[in-house]
């Protein structure tokens, strides 16, 4: 108890240092690779502190005479601490942000699979009748001309989304799309067929390149992503070792000022 009690406060005398030194206003706030490393090195003193004043008060009460034996309440309580630290943290902490995630999840669920539910309540609140919905649902999927020098600058953007992911396919009816998408930049820009191509081929291209460049960042984020996690868990570790040494030195410190005391 004495170790998590040493530890929470000190852990909130950190946050407090921490967040007096944000200063959005004058833009002097430290950039967040110190105020990590800061926070790493401060975690690991308070947990220091926290488990040999822990681990020195358990030896001292239990009164062990013998080191090896203040090493062994020392790491009893270095992992009793350790136990009861993350039991805390996955029932309380842990406990409410699932459950805001789970909040969250059920609420995009409401709204992907609710729609169709939901749409005549809301139009009756509204005053709008289902006729007037269907209506202009009618209106949204009316089809465009086949001309395309008949299509309005809107229904030819809807045409040319329509036909991307033929376009994408490849094959027989990716050649159809292309086909179909350079007449229809022909017909609305007004110029030929082999001018519309090389739009149509300059458009594909940049797609192409946007496309490859989000994935070499996407596959960039994601090493850096493991490496950080990597590097995080071997901190982790060294961190717990480190604690578990000052579990140990602080028993060994309690039986040595214990056997002082019986020798006078």
């Amino acid at each position: 108890m004495i170790a998590i009690a040493v530890q929470l406060v000190l852990a909130l005398l950190g946050a407090g240092i921490g967040l007096s030194l944000v200063d959005p206003v004058q833009g002097s706030t430290p950039s967040a690779g110190g105020f990590g490393i800061g926070a790493g090195v401060y975690w690991i003193l308070s947990t220091i502190i926290a488990l040999g004043a822990g681990s020195y008060a358990t030896a001292r009460v239990v009164g062990v005479r013998d080191r090896f034996d203040g090493v062994v309440h020392g790491l009893t309580i270095w992992g009793v601490t350790l136990i009861l630290t993350l039991y805390l943290v996955t029932s309380a902490v842990g406990g409410i942000i699932g459950g805001a995630f789970r909040t969250v999840g059920s609420v995009a669920t409401a709204a992907g699979q609710g729609v169709g539910a939901t749409a005549p309540t809301i139009a009756k609140a509204a005053g709008v009748t289902t006729d007037d919905l269907q209506s202009q649902a009618s209106a949204y999927l009316d089809a465009a001309p086949a001309d395309p020098a008949a299509m309005t600058p809107q229904q030819a953007q809807k045409e040319i989304a329509e036909q991307l992911p033929n376009l994408a396919a490849g094959g027989a009816k990716g050649r159809q799309a292309e086909d179909r998408i350079v007449t229809i930049v022909a017909a609305q820009q007004k110029i030929g067929r082999p001018e519309a191509q090389q739009k149509v081929d300059a458009a594909k291209a940049r797609f192409v390149a946007t496309k490859d460049e989000t994935i070499t960042k996407a596959k960039t984020v994601a090493d850096d992503a493991a490496g950080g996690a990597a590097s995080t868990s071997f901190m982790v570790v060294v961190a717990l070792l480190i604690g578990a040494a000052a579990s140990a030195f602080g028993g060994i410190a309690a039986t040595r000022r214990r056997e002082g005391v019986v020798r006078a």
